[in-house]
C-alpha cells in the first residue's frame, strides 16, 4: 500500500498531526512485520486478514491527518483580525473631527462584540480629530463584519463654528485590511526599509525617551506603515510587519480583482478607498449606504456603535449577489 511521502513528511512535522503521524508510523512498521509472515504457509491466511485490517486503519488515519492539515490551511488563510485605517478627506477641521467619530464608532462596535482593539498609529489635527489613524482589531468574525466599510464616508451637518447655519459636507476615508496568520504573498526582506523614532502621546515613562516607534517602507510599492502602540521596539516591529503584509496583500488582491470583472460583479462596491459608499445626514437623522440604496433613521445610535443593522444589510446584499453570480 503506497502513501504520498511528501504529505507524510508534512504530517510528521506539523504540530497538529505529529502524534497521529507517530501512530501511523507504528502501524506501518507493524504492517511490514506482518507482511513478512506471508512467506510462511501456516501463517499466510492470518497475515492476509491482519494486513487487510491494517490497510484500512492506515487509510483512515492518513485521511484524518490530511483533513486536519487542510482545515489548518483554511484557518491560516482566514483573517484573525483587521487593520482599520481612517483618514480625513475634504472639509478641513470638520473632516478630521468626522474621521475620529468614525474611528470611535468602530471601536464602540468592537467593544460590543468583545473584540480587542489597539491604536497602532495616529496623527491628530491641530483643532482636534484625526488627520489619519490606524487601529488593530482582533476577534472572531471581525473581517466578516467590517469588510464592507472600505471607502469614502460623507457627513452633512452644520459645524459648531458655522454662524450662518449652512450645512457643510465633509468626508473621511476608511480602509479595512485583513490580517492573517500566514501571508498569502512573499515579501523579500531586502525590499523593506526600517526606521525608528520616539513614540508620541501623553504620559508613560517610555514616551519621547526611547525610540520604540517603528516605520516600515516597502520600497517597490512605496507602501509604508507605522506602529507605536507597544512599549518595546521589537513588539512594534513585529506588529508593523503584520500591518505591512496586510496592506500589500490587499494591494495584490485589488490588482487581481481588476483582471476579473466577474469577481467585481459579485461584490458590494469595488472595495476601493476612493469609492463613495455612505452619507451621514445629521439634520435628517439619516444614514444612507449608496451601494445597496438603503437608509437608517438612527444616526446617533449607529455612530454610537450600533452598527449591527448596517452590517447585517450589507452581508445579506453580498450573499444575494454571490447567489446571482453563481
Amino acid at each position: 500500500m503506497e502513501f504520498d511521502q511528501e504529505k507524510l513528511n508534512t504530517f510528521r512535522e506539523h504540530q497538529k498531526t505529529q502524534f497521529l503521524a507517530s501512530q501511523f508510523d507504528a502501524l506501518l512498521k507493524k504492517r511490514e512485520e506482518t507482511s513478512a509472515l506471508l512467506a510462511d504457509d501456516a501463517m499466510r491466511e492470518l497475515a492476509e486478514a491482519e494486513l487487510a485490517e491494517l490497510d484500512e486503519q492506515l487509510s483512515l488515519q492518513f485521511n484524518e491527518m490530511d483533513n486536519i492539515i487542510e482545515a489548518s490551511k483554511e484557518e491560516d488563510a482566514k483573517p484573525y483580525g483587521v487593520l482599520l485605517e481612517v483618514r480625513a478627506g475634504a472639509g478641513g477641521e470638520e473632516a478630521a473631527l468626522f474621521a475620529e467619530e468614525l474611528a470611535l464608532m468602530y471601536m464602540k462596535y468592537a467593544e460590543t462584540k468583545g473584540w480587542s482593539t489597539a491604536v497602532t498609529s495616529e496623527s491628530r489635527a491641530s483643532q482636534g480629530g484625526y488627520k489619519e489613524a490606524s487601529f488593530e482589531i482582533v476577534g472572531e468574525g471581525v473581517y466578516d463584519d467590517l469588510r464592507y466599510e472600505t471607502g469614502v464616508h460623507r457627513v452633512q451637518r452644520i459645524p459648531v463654528t458655522e454662524k450662518s447655519g449652512r450645512i457643510h459636507t465633509s468626508t473621511a476615508s476608511v480602509a479595512i485590511l485583513p490580517m492573517r496568520k500566514k501571508p498569502t504573498i512573499d515579501i523579500k526582506p531586502s525590499d523593506i526599509e526600517m526606521e525608528f523614532s520616539r513614540s508620541g502621546g501623553a504620559g508613560g515613562q517610555n514616551v519621547n525617551k526611547v525610540e520604540t516607534a517603528v516605520r516600515l517602507v516597502h520600497t517597490p510599492t512605496g507602501v509604508d506603515v507605522r506602529c507605536q502602540s507597544e512599549r518595546s521596539q521589537l513588539k512594534n516591529r513585529e506588529k508593523a510587519m503584520a500591518l505591512l503584509v496586510a496592506k500589500l496583500e490587499v494591494l495584490h488582491e485589488e490588482e487581481e480583482a481588476k483582471k476579473n470583472a466577474a469577481t467585481r460583479r459579485s461584490q458590494i462596491g469595488t472595495g476601493d478607498r476612493s469609492e463613495k459608499i455612505r452619507t451621514y445626514n445629521v439634520p435628517q437623522n439619516r444614514i444612507t449606504d449608496h451601494r445597496i440604496k438603503e437608509s437608517w433613521h438612527a444616526l446617533p445610535e449607529i455612530l454610537g456603535g450600533d452598527l449591527t443593522p448596517v452590517v447585517t444589510a450589507l452581508q445579506k446584499a453580498s450573499a444575494e449577489l454571490e447567489d446571482i453570480a453563481e
